[in-house]
């Protein structure tokens, strides 16, 4: 059964008369009866994967707003579609707007962002652009929505993989203090874009016709193989995609001294990213009190009995976590492994409910 969500980090008041479970925000039926008010939306990178998915979102939970504003580049002027026609992103395309959500990369992020906030409208941006910078919220809003009231008209969200980690570490961390994780990301190809989507698809009918498989996307052929490299790597020898994990971590849970190493890997899956976490703590770790603050956290299923896998969480609201046990190199340890679809929480999920909250 699909739970509830609730801000851990703090929510509006208008629900603090609910129990923590039942404090309603994102996605379930009957949240947006509580809006205050209506808001004209604008949606730069309409046409993009997760764009696509902002839209696809909005039907299905049936957000109410005064308008919807669809934008992207020249090419994709005119393009329609299941929310309307795209228009042609320019500075004046913000005029009027309450709220914008940019999923159109850092470069368009950068040179459009100011000119939203410019002309009052607030950014929720998917983009790396402003997430370091110490005067923009980066916002998972289960984790720590009270940053929220910091923000000065752009508002972040976090990388798709360090959004599902700690969905599943948060509760964890309330419960025993985290010090240090590892995590290994078995990245599904949708998390590059639609070109990558359609690059594995058509990778797959080449093998099944025993053609040659031709990269073009990914620096090799991903249908039946896996690649130990998302994004470019730093002189540390880290990709930017690992450091995101690091830097990411540390300031939504407020953590600045966490100590965290990751190797990212992109695989042959079409939707939803895997992360196997080995995580150290402070306090002695039992295994009850750990499922009960799994099982407790919304927005999260821990499965016991079952396998957590892409193919289970695709399309879904919540994280899925399971695989729990006792580290066996860690003192105070926990091995686990988490699933999450990133197009949705990972990304598209995550901004509408930040945008809930304004």
């Amino acid at each position: 059964m699909a739970r509830s969500l609730v801000f851990l980090g703090g929510g509006p008041e208008s629900l603090s008369f609910l129990p923590q479970k039942e404090r309603v925000f994102g996605y379930l039926p009957g949240f947006y009866k509580i809006f205050p008010t209506m808001k004209r939306i604008g949606l730069v990178g309409a046409t993009g994967a997760v764009g696509l998915e902002v839209q696809k979102l909005i039907k299905q939970l049936k957000l109410p707003y005064k308008e919807l504003r669809l934008l992207a580049s020249q090419k994709s002027g005119g393009v329609e579609t299941t929310c309307g026609f795209v228009q042609e992103l320019i500075p004046d395309s913000f005029n009027g707007l309450d709220v914008a959500i940019f999923s159109a990369g850092a470069d368009i992020s950068q040179k459009f962002a100011p000119e939203a906030v410019k002309r009052g409208c607030i950014v929720i941006d998917n983009s790396a652009a402003f997430r370091q910078k110490p005067e923009v919220p980066l916002i998972i809003p289960e984790i720590n929505a009270s940053d929220l009231k910091n923000h000065r008209g752009i508002i972040s969200n976090p990388n798709c993989c360090t959004t599902i980690a700690l969905m599943a570490l948060a509760p964890l961390h309330q419960a025993f203090g985290l010090s240090r994780f590892f995590a290994s990301t078995y990245q599904a190809v949708s998390g590059t874009g639609l070109a990558a989507i359609k690059e594995l698809d058509s990778q797959i009918r080449a093998w099944s016709a025993n053609q040659e498989l031709i990269p073009s996307v990914y620096p090799a052929p991903i249908a039946f193989n896996v690649i130990p490299k998302v994004e470019d790597f730093s002189e540390s020898g880290y990709t930017q995609e690992e450091n995101k994990m690091l830097f990411e971590s540390r300031k939504i849970l407020h953590l600045p001294q966490l100590s965290v190493s990751s190797t990212c890997v992109r695989v042959p899956v079409f939707r939803c990213h895997s992360i196997a976490i080995n995580a150290e703590f402070e306090k002695p770790i039992d295994l009850p009190t750990a499922k009960k603050a799994l099982l407790d956290f919304s927005g999260l299923e821990f499965l016991e009995n079952q396998l957590p896998m892409p193919s289970l969480s695709s399309e879904k609201t919540s994280c899925f976590v399971g695989r729990l046990r006792k580290d066996s190199a860690f003192c105070n340890g926990l091995s686990l492994w988490v699933v999450g679809d990133q197009l949705w929480k990972g990304a598209a999920l995550n901004a509408l409910q930040i945008l809930s909250l304004l």
